[in-house]
This record gives C-alpha cells, sequence and structure tokens, in this order.
C-alpha cells in the first residue's frame, strides 16, 4: 500500500548535511573533553581521528544502500528490504529509541541551560515553550527547518572560531609561538593504544545522527545521489569541526589539571580562555546549538515513525498523514513533540542510556545488510575488488561497531534489551495472529 504525498520538496545536498550537523550537536567537544583527555591521557585529537575514520566505514554501507534503496527510513528500510519484513520492524523498533529520545534529551538540555540563564523561570515552563517552538518550526515547510539550522549551527561555529582566535592569542602572548605551532596536540610521547581505542569509541558516539539524514529521502531530488553524499560530508564535516576544536582545546589545555570538574569541563575551559563574558556568550550559542539539534532531532523522529507507521496497516491512516501543502508528517511531529515534554519527569540518565542502543543497532544492520544483499544474495565476489567493497569495507565498520558495543554501558544494554524484547512479542503476535507486521508499499 502506498501513502499518496504532496509536491515533493527539493532540498539540496548541503542543506540536508546542515541538518545533519545540527543533529550531531558539533558543540558536544566541549562537553565530552575533560572525559575523553582522562581515558586518552591528553590525546583526544588523534581519538578523534581514530573515531572519524571508523564512523566513515559505516557511512560508506549507508551511501550503498541508500542507492539501493533511496526511499525514506534509514536502517529499517534497509533491513526491511533485504532480511525481510520481520527484521526490519526490529531494527526499525530498536532504532527509534534513538531517534525519540533525543529530542528529549535537547529538551531536557533546554530546560537546564534556560534555568542557568534565568533562575526564575521554573524548569518545566522552559522545557514546555522550547518544545512548542521546536514543534512549530517542524510542523512547517522542512526548507524552513534548513534554513533555520544554517543559523543556529552558524552561530555556533562562529563563536567556536572565536575560541579559537582566543587560544591563538593568549598562547602567543604568554609562551611564543612554538606552543602554537607544534603537533604535541597529537603527539605527546605517550604511545599506549587501548587508551586510544576506549577514547575514540566513547567519541563516536559523538556521530551519533549522522544517519539521520536518510530520513530525507523523500525530500530531496534524486535521493540515490544526494543522500550517500550528504551522509558522507555530514560525517566528514562534523568530524572537522570536532577535530580542530579538540586540537585548540588540548593545546591549550595538554591535561586535566586547571580543570576542577573534568567531568563537566565545559564551563572551566572557556572562562578560562575567554573570560566571565566570553562563557556568557558561550552558553548562548550552546543553547542555539541544542535548537538545532532539537530541529534536526525532531525531523528526522517524525520522518521515521511516519515511514514505519504508514506501512502498517493498523496505523497507516495516523502515522501516514501527510499535510497537503507542507508535505509533513504532522501528526508524527505532534506526537515526538508530546513525547519531548515527558523530559519535564524523565532523568537525563535514563534517555541518554536508550540513545546509543538504539543507534549500535542501526549501524550494525546497516553493514550487516551490504554484506548479505552484495555478498550472498547476488554473490558479487568473484574478484578482489568485489570482495574489498562488498565484504572487507562493511566488516570493517562492523569491527568498529563491535568496539563500541564492547563500551557500551551496561544500563543501557539492559533497558535496550527490555525495548528489543517487546518488539519482538510484537512480531510473535502478529505471527500467531497471522497478520502482517508490514505492508509493501
Amino acid at each position: 500500500m502506498s501513502i499518496k504525498s504532496g509536491k515533493r520538496i527539493n532540498l539540496s545536498v548541503w542543506q540536508v548535511v546542515i541538518i545533519g550537523i545540527a543533529y550531531m550537536t558539533p558543540m558536544t567537544v566541549f562537553d565530552t573533553f575533560g572525559i575523553v583527555s582522562q581515558i586518552t591521557e591528553g590525546r583526544v585529537p588523534l581519538a578523534y581521528l581514530l573515531a572519524i575514520a571508523a564512523v566513515l566505514l559505516t557511512a560508506i554501507s549507508y551511501g550503498r544502500m541508500v542507492r539501493l534503496h533511496p526511499s525514506s527510513g534509514s536502517a529499517y528500510t534497509y533491513a526491511r528490504n533485504v532480511c525481510g519484513n520481520n527484521t526490519g520492524f526490529m531494527v526499525g523498533w530498536s532504532s527509534l529509541l534513538d531517534y525519540i529520545f533525543l529530542p528529549m534529551i535537547n529538551s531536557l538540555l533546554a530546560g537546564i541551560y534556560l534555568q542557568t540563564l534565568l533562575p526564575q523561570v521554573p524548569v518545566w515552563i522552559s522545557i514546555l515553550l522550547f518544545t512548542t517552538l521546536v514543534t512549530w518550526v517542524n510542523c512547517c515547510n522542512i526548507k524552513t527547518l534548513a534554513n533555520a539550522n544554517f543559523i543556529f549551527v552558524g552561530i555556533p561555529v562562529i563563536l567556536m572560531g572565536v575560541f579559537v582566535y582566543f587560544v591563538i592569542h593568549n598562547l602567543l602572548a604568554e609562551f611564543g609561538s612554538d606552543h602554537v605551532f607544534t603537533m604535541k596536540p597529537l603527539f605527546n610521547g605517550n604511545d599506549s593504544i587501548t587508551p586510544l581505542i576506549s577514547g575514540a569509541a566513547v567519541l563516536c558516539f559523538s556521530f551519533l545522527g549522522f544517519d539521520a539524514v536518510t530520513t530525507m529521502s523523500d525530500e530531496t531530488r534524486q535521493p540515490e545521489y544526494t543522500i550517500p553524499r550528504a551522509i558522507f560530508f555530514t560525517a566528514l564535516s562534523g568530524g572537522a569541526i570536532f577535530f580542530v576544536a579538540a586540537w585548540f582545546i588540548q593545546l591549550y589545555y595538554p591535561d586535566n589539571s586547571e580543570f576542577k570538574n573534568p567531568m563537566e569541563a565545559l564551563p572551566e575551559i572557556v572562562l578560562y580562555v575567554g573570560g566571565k563574558i566570553f562563557q556568557m556568550l558561550f552558553l548562548v550559542a550552546i543553547l542555539f546549538n541544542t535548537f538545532a539539534s532539537a530541529l534536526a532531532s525532531h525531523a528526522s523522529a517524525a520522518r521515521l515513525l511516519h515511514i514505519m507507521g504508514k506501512d502498517n496497516p493498523f496505523t497507516h491512516r495516523f502515522f501516514g498523514y501527510l499535510h497537503p501543502k507542507n508535505n509533513n508528517p504532522v501528526y508524527c511531529v505532534l506526537l515526538i513533540g508530546l513525547i519531548s515534554l515527558s523530559s519535564i519527569f524523565i532523568g537525563l540518565n535514563t534517555a541518554v542510556s536508550l540513545i546509543s542502543f538504539g543507534a549500535l543497532v542501526a549501524f550494525s544492520a546497516v553493514n550487516l545488510s551490504v554484506i548479505i544483499h552484495f555478498a550472498f544474495n547476488h554473490k558479487k565476489i568473484g574478484c578482489l575488488r568485489e570482495i574489498f567493497i562488498n565484504v572487507m569495507l562493511p566488516l570493517a565498520g562492523l569491527g568498529c561497531v563491535a568496539i563500541m558495543w564492547l563500551n557500551l554501558d551496561h544500563d543501557a544494554f539492559m533497558l535496550g534489551s527490555v525495548w528489543a524484547t517487546l518488539g519482538i512479542v510484537w512480531v510473535i503476535y502478529c505471527g500467531f495472529t497471522k497478520k502482517e507486521i508490514v505492508i509493501s508499499e
């Protein structure tokens, strides 16, 4: 069954990339720096290089599957088409954890930031106003979202540039050029590998959401060409921002000795580099960055619900509805808004713990889909080139994901397993009642 859609909205490659970068929230590099610097023994930029390489391997697999199946749906669509309806449903069900809980986390973080800036306003009011604004923007034309993200991603990136200027200026004034033109942020004399791998595994979670651009396939022209490029450029551009920021932070802070609280080092990082006024501006920029991430994650979550829901005979009337003018899954957008409001009652740890599980399920499924489709279903392993691109590359991506699985928090694994079990129960129920999980488009 197909759901009739309105006029296609043609997003450009870079509009999609901006949405993807907004989803990744570039300023998380400041939030995680103290943690990863401690793990890697002062080699955060090098750990980012390893993380970028790992993520790009999976991005290549996403790009290949998009060319085969250019419709929206991300890992859900690829697993369904390659491995069958039930497998696709389980992958999509597990991936929903990543997509649904990130908008909730952004609402919760916005409440925390606004409470710091406006302590007289109750947190629940801040969350309500923030979530309402995000939902309203997502109910508009998707191009409104893309253009808004140019602003809300651009402002934090500009402030990151100002931060780099302060670092260079301060180091030149205090120590001279030798402390600026150095490779010590990469190579500080420590050659141990295990801490770098552990740090890279943590940093890979900063890239969660680069795959979310695949949910924009129905709103781009020639998605089989546009989306693979957008996936790769999103991962690469986000990685470049992370790496450059980490380089200059590490340059100024070779270790964690100056931080009172390395686990929450962001306020100290910007305060010591730029002073109190710059710190306040930076907090405002973080709020902008959170808003951009909320817009992008809200849009992606709504579209995944739309894609999965319209394929189900019991839910397609609600989830499959598209606004006749804006071509938006407006009911799904409103539902994600309501779910995000639960951040008034749910703690940050619970929501964060569920995101990683869903993302790793998606990453694993996409790499496996490439191997199954090309190597097993179509036997494209007749020469070294085919073995390399159809087996070795996705296996390398799967290996990187396996390392992330090994570093996944125990609570995240347990909570995610409970969620997956609920999906299995639904599959079994549909099997006993002879009802299909999904229906063909």
